[in-house]
């Protein structure tokens, strides 16, 4: 038994009991205690101090307490939990104060799955097909967006969710680390990176291969009927990564090139249409599909996520001495906005160039754009529309926020050109727009900087 079933079984005891999964302290908790560490080690990992953890072991404690019938202390856990499961396995399924759970390790034939309760249910064993999902060791943050999504997820109405963020914010990384650390009410779960394979006819031929292997009879061009009908049967979790790589490059954001039209009837399909599954969309672009969808009749998402506002130093070379001086820190994460894939980038510069000496890189006082971080703008520049490019370069050479008004006063574009211009930059995550007494819009000084140092008008 490894520790992230042991994390799944607590998670599930505590949601019975609580409504609540477990929070990233509470994880720390029951993976310190499970490998044998005392509070104090488990506060330095998790960066809190040994009060901190006590105190959160203490109602841990408690609840678990509640929920198996027995009492449950630091000294006992890893007992207690394994005599439960060890007693559930002799009958298969059992019944724990109104927790039913089935243990991780029975017979490869026997049949599970979860219902939409949490509660498990003899079905069959959910099949799992990440193949193409990113690997992921280390995640931080994020406590407040994985709750969140949990909460859509359990929501069986809830057909179509989007993820949403510019590149190196950690959407992926997001995901994927929600799937590794919940169990959910699913029979599958299925992950298809569109840089990998673009073809929905091609993804959804696989997916009816992978499920329904014993229907050898697949017409291609039913692909799509095909797939809702097995939605119905079946609750299917599809995660589409990299939405973005299918739309129009220097058009306006979100528009689906020729090809992949067909993209927008499956995503309306799954969002108004009666069935059982859900899909995830994760995108650097918002889908048109997400903004005009009325959300009252067919419930669906949109989860933005901005930059972390801590960052957890154990995940980063800090904790391993290779960076010097960790009071400059939020420093270094203020400057580069919480974006994980930034500050790797300049964490590594500051290795190479600085001798892991933190406080030497801030004495610079300025932001440094790394190779890396200009690839990613490279490559997003390449995608803009001329209008959108001529709005950024525009706002790049002024120092506070701006509103329409005065960016219509400052170009020689049309109103129209503008309006629309402004709506796709903020899809695309580039533009922050801020209410007051006029909406103003916002540009990223990690953006600024790129425009000013790599572009030319």
């Amino acid at each position: 038994m490894n520790i992230t079933e042991i994390l799944q079984f607590a998670d599930r005891l505590v949601f019975s009991h609580t409504g609540k999964h477990l929070d990233r302290v509470q994880e720390a908790v029951v993976k310190g205690v499970w490998e044998g560490q005392t509070y104090a080690e488990i506060g330095d990992e998790c960066h809190r101090s040994e009060a901190r953890v006590r105190d959160v072991g203490y109602k841990l404690w408690k609840t678990l307490s509640k929920s198996l019938g027995e009492e449950v202390n630091k000294s006992n856990f890893s007992w207690a939990i394994q005599r439960v499961i060890n007693s559930q396995f002799n009958s298969q399924v059992g019944l724990v104060h109104n927790v039913n759970f089935c243990p991780t390790h029975l017979p490869d034939n026997y049949p599970h799955s979860i219902n939409n309760t949490g509660q498990y249910t003899t079905n069959k064993t959910p099949y799992h097909n990440l193949k193409q999902s990113p690997k992921v060791t280390n995640f931080y943050g994020r406590t407040t967006e994985l709750s969140t999504l949990s909460q859509w997820l359990e929501n069986p109405n809830t057909h179509l969710i989007s993820v949403l963020g510019i590149t190196g914010i950690g959407k992926s990384t997001f995901v994927k680390h929600f799937i590794n650390t919940h169990t959910l009410p699913v029979d599958a779960i299925i992950w298809k990176n569109l840089k990998l394979s673009p073809s929905l006819d091609s993804i959804l031929t696989e997916i009816l291969t992978e499920l329904d292997p014993d229907n050898q009879i697949i017409n291609t061009q039913k692909s799509l009927n095909q797939a809702l009908e097995l939605f119905t049967e079946k609750r299917c979790l599809i995660i589409l990564d990299n939405l973005q790589d299918i739309f129009t490059p220097q058009q306006f954001a979100g528009n689906y090139q020729p090809e992949y039209q067909d993209y927008q009837t499956f995503l309306q399909m799954i969002a108004e249409l009666e069935h059982q599954s859900c899909v995830i969309v994760i995108s650097q672009e918002k889908c048109q599909e997400m903004i005009s969808l009325d959300t009252e009749l067919y419930p669906s998402h949109c989860l933005e996520l901005f930059g972390l506002a801590e960052f957890d130093t154990a995940h980063y070379p800090l904790k391993k001495g290779e960076v010097k001086n960790e009071e400059a820190w939020l420093q270094l994460i203020n400057l580069y906005e919480g974006n994980p894939r930034f500050i790797q980038s300049v964490i590594t510069l500051i290795k190479d160039v600085f001798d892991g000496n933190l406080s030497e890189f801030i004495k610079e006082d300025s932001l440094i754009v790394t190779e890396d971080m200009k690839s990613i703008f490279d490559a997003i520049w390449q995608r803009l529309s001329a209008v959108e490019k001529t709005i950024l370069l525009e706002l790049s050479g002024q120092n506070q926020p701006m509103s329409r008004e005065d960016i219509k006063q400052l170009l020689s574009l049309s109103s129209t050109e503008i309006i629309n211009g402004l709506q796709s930059l903020t899809k695309r995550f580039l533009l922050t727009p801020l209410s007051g007494n006029q909406k103003l819009f916002s540009l990223s000084v990690v953006l600024r900087k790129y425009l000013k140092v790599f572009t030319t008008t």
